[in-house]
């Protein structure tokens, strides 16, 4: 109504309180023990890598071993010469094969069979920075490297072909004609057809055998395939051998020389038998003297005897040419004198 009293005014809103501060999240204690834990592996793996490297400051790496043989933590001689001393006496070890029922012999020399010690130790001397083989190397970890065993695969076939002849072979064995000499006399041993080893089959089993005796030192026969084989050498060729060589070169004393000073007598009771031998040669029996058993047999008796060589060089008496001068007194029966020209060209 105009004149009355105005009417109350209205309270003023009260003011809305502020939001409450949140809560700061707390901190993942786990997540940073983690990248601690994990730094620290890191610095400790280092560590050990860096003593692993430290440690096998050496030609050959520690803990290299070869066939279960430590040749690590030294150098390449000191490898060597470790390999020699646990393989030494294997190496030239004749292998046995089981060939037809019997067992024959195979000399790892003949064979072209060998263990390459200075190869073997030049592979095992590469550096090797793997970790896992460095620090394994500080907890007795071995570094195994396999040995170097090359093989003349020509002399492993033609051993293998010959295997099973000569004295050694058994009944059911092939064998080749030859000539055996003995004490005072020459003998002619005729070729049968048997068993014979087959060589292209059984080169692989071979290897095999050669590695398992130089790491065990055991030579059990291994049994290799067989074919069936006639004689190379045939009873013709024997017979041809002891007319024109064997039979005249055991007829009687011979004696080869220089002069008067330097003469040596040989005869067939005591000495032309220890060294004359006889080998096949593509189906024909040749003479191969035992140049050892000769050099044994004259000694010292060239001593100080020089032949001028075609070089003009004059040098000492070998067996060799103490048998070139032997050879034709051998095949003759009337002149028993051999020669040894010290002045040929």
């Amino acid at each position: 109504m105009p004149g009355g009293p105005s009417a109350p005014a209205a309270p003023a809103p009260k003011p809305e309180p502020a939001p409450a501060p949140k809560a700061a999240r707390p901190k993942k204690k786990g997540r940073s023990k983690l990248m601690l834990l994990v730094a620290a592996v890191v610095v400790i793996a280092g560590g050990a890598y860096g003593a692993g490297l430290l440690m096998n400051h050496s030609d050959v790496p520690k803990g290299t071993t070869v066939l279960g043989v430590d040749i690590g933590g030294g150098t390449r001689d000191d490898a060597v010469k470790k390999l020699d001393d646990a393989f030494g006496k294997r190496v030239d070890k004749p292998l046995k094969l089981a060939v037809g029922g019997k067992t024959v012999t195979l000399t790892p020399e003949n064979a072209g069979l060998q263990f390459d010690y200075q190869a073997t130790v030049s592979e095992a001397a590469h550096s090797d920075y793997n970790p896992v083989h460095v620090v394994g190397s500080l907890f007795g970890q071995k570094r195994v490297v396999a040995p170097v065993m090359p093989v003349d695969e020509e002399k492993l076939h033609a051993a293998l072909q010959q295997a099973g002849g000569g004295s050694q072979a058994g009944a059911g064995v092939a064998t080749d004609g030859t000539i055996e000499f003995k004490s005072g006399k020459a003998v002619p041993v005729y070729g049968k057809g048997g068993k014979a080893v087959d060589a292209e089959h059984s080169a692989q089993a071979v290897e095999q055998a050669y590695r398992a005796l130089v790491e065990t030192g055991n030579a059990t026969p291994v049994a290799v395939p067989t074919t069936t084989r006639q004689p190379t050498v045939s009873n013709a060729e024997v017979d041809r051998m002891m007319k024109e060589f064997a039979e005249p070169a055991m007829s009687g004393r011979v004696t080869v020389q220089v002069d008067a000073a330097h003469s040596v007598p040989f005869s067939p009771q005591n000495s032309l038998w220890k060294f004359l031998r006889v080998t096949a040669v593509d189906g024909k029996l040749v003479d191969k003297p035992d140049l050892a058993a000769l050099e044994e047999l004259y000694g010292q008796a060239f001593d100080g005897v020089l032949i001028t060589r075609g070089n003009g060089k004059k040098t000492a008496v070998t067996p060799e040419d103490v048998y070139a001068a032997l050879r034709p007194a051998l095949m003759s029966r009337t002149n028993r004198v051999g020669i040894i020209d010290t002045n040929p060209s």
